[in-house]
């Protein structure tokens, strides 16, 4: 048995990792786009997306969540020839379609045709598996899918390889959540494993509690509405940017009668959504509210709406997009306005940004990971510090406000990753740390050494 990565070792990006049982028989966990400056070991980037490692013997395919850079090459995989089954979640199942059919528009083709095609093709390889079941890939190996708390639909996986002398457990953790995340139950520790694969993308920090979360995005907002500006909010199409709506519906409820300003009530706040795919995934989240955790179903049950209320505006084709970047440049009406993508590499977000970056009365607000080489990065890096930033080959000199909010990542922290590990009663005695800069990786692993001493083997890999 073996452990190799095709991605997600040289930062928090591409993730993609294959459990190899023999030389007739392997399965990928996950297969994830690259973004930023990170690349494989081999080089694949955005620009170079090709299957670049053998798959005749894969099996099956994995998928613990449908976060791009956890399912992006999933079309380039199956043009390789990779017809096996591709296991996930229920939620994902339902989710993992939208993802890659807009993927395609983007990065392969606009051919309808062609993309009902690979649709077809998808849709006939997708295996549901319940969250807790035991599912038979073959006779060497049952795997489980048990809720990660990242995402709607998210998993980390357990692996029964029982072709090894002894039946050995392995563990991929996916991307585990925060707990206390919108919508979402936190993730429970397994009894045990043999070899851990874990996330580290915040190995290295602790993130504000949810309380202290929702009030800075609350002073956000007041800050913004003082000086009549605009808070702009990058976040990925799906998981984010429904946390967010269901806090700021949180926050409207509980000050709803109340004036914001002398001339603008919470009431009348207007929340902006500038993003066909978020607007689709969020109708989803609505049809999959038996998988909200309990809090968010309750609020329902009391008359509710937390992802659908007055203020929420949407929206969809390119010239209202277009007409609204315009109008709020010349107005600088106080408004929220969540766009994608998350790390600012693409999407609407990027009108915005050249339209209202130097503008003081800007409010940019990152609540996820902003990976190196990308957009997101630099202002987050040096916004505050009267920088600028190159966007599609132009310079932009940053003079709106710029702040960090890191507990809406919905990355679990360093506590988490510990307690993870933590609260198993058996632990690993192997434990692989990927998918998190270089720092994050060799804090954690400090970490984890000084829990579990010498007994466990705990390994960095480089490719």
């Amino acid at each position: 048995m073996r452990i190799l990565h095709h991605g997600a070792v040289n930062g928090v990006t591409g993730s993609c990792h294959e459990l190899k049982i023999s030389e007739k028989f392997g399965v990928l966990i996950d297969c994830g786009l690259f973004q930023g400056a990170e690349t494989s070991g081999s080089g694949a980037s955005e620009s170079h997306l090709e299957i670049d490692f053998p798959i005749d013997h894969i099996k099956a395919l994995i998928v613990t969540h449908v976060h791009i850079d956890h399912v992006g090459r999933i079309p380039y995989l199956l043009a390789a020839g990779f017809k096996g089954p591709i296991i996930c979640s229920e939620p994902s199942a339902v989710l993992l379609p939208l993802v890659l059919e807009d993927a395609i528009k983007v990065g392969f083709t606009r051919n309808r045709q062609l993309i009902n095609r690979f649709l077809k093709a998808l849709q006939q390889q997708i295996q549901t598996v319940p969250y807790g079941e035991w599912y038979p890939v073959s006779g060497d190996l049952d795997v489980k899918l048990k809720p990660a708390g990242h995402i709607l639909g998210s998993a980390y996986v357990e692996c029964k390889v029982k072709s090894v002398p002894v039946t050995k457990r392995v563990i991929f953790s996916g991307d585990l959540g925060a707990p206390y995340s919108p919508l979402l139950a936190a993730p429970k520790a397994p009894y045990g494993c043999d070899v851990l694969v874990i996330e580290s993308t915040y190995g290295d920090k602790e993130h504000a509690s949810r309380i202290n979360r929702k009030q800075k995005l609350q002073n956000v907002i007041e800050k913004a509405v003082e000086d009549n500006g605009l808070v702009l909010i990058p976040a990925f199409s799906i998981g984010r940017t429904q946390e967010l709506i269901y806090e700021l519906e949180s926050i409207i409820h509980k000050r709803r009668n109340k004036s914001l300003t002398n001339a603008l009530a919470w009431d009348d706040i207007e929340i902006v959504i500038d993003s066909p795919l978020a607007s689709k995934f969020t109708e989803v989240y609505r049809t999959l509210e038996s998988y909200w955790d309990k809090e968010a179903r309750k609020r329902v049950q009391s008359g509710r709406h937390p992802l659908s209320f007055d203020q929420l505006t949407t929206i969809d084709d390119h010239q209202s997009h277009l007409d609204t970047v315009e109008y709020l440049k010349k107005t600088a009406r106080p408004t929220i306005v969540i766009a994608a993508s998350g790390m600012c590499a693409g999407g609407r977000i990027v009108n915005y940004l050249k339209a209202l970056l130097d503008d003081q009365r800007t409010d940019i607000l990152f609540v996820g990971y902003q990976a190196k080489g990308t957009p997101g990065y630099e202002i987050q890096r040096y916004g505050p510090r009267g920088g600028y930033v190159m966007i599609e080959g132009a310079r932009y000199q940053v003079k709106a406000s710029v702040h960090t909010i890191s507990g809406y990542s919905a990355h679990a922290d360093q506590k988490n990753l510990i307690d993870f590990v933590k609260r198993m009663k058996n632990k690993p005695t192997e434990i692989r740390i990927i998918h998190g800069d270089d720092g994050a990786k060799s804090a954690l692993k400090q970490k984890y050494r000084g829990l579990l001493g010498s007994k466990t083997d705990i390994q960095i890999p480089t490719q």
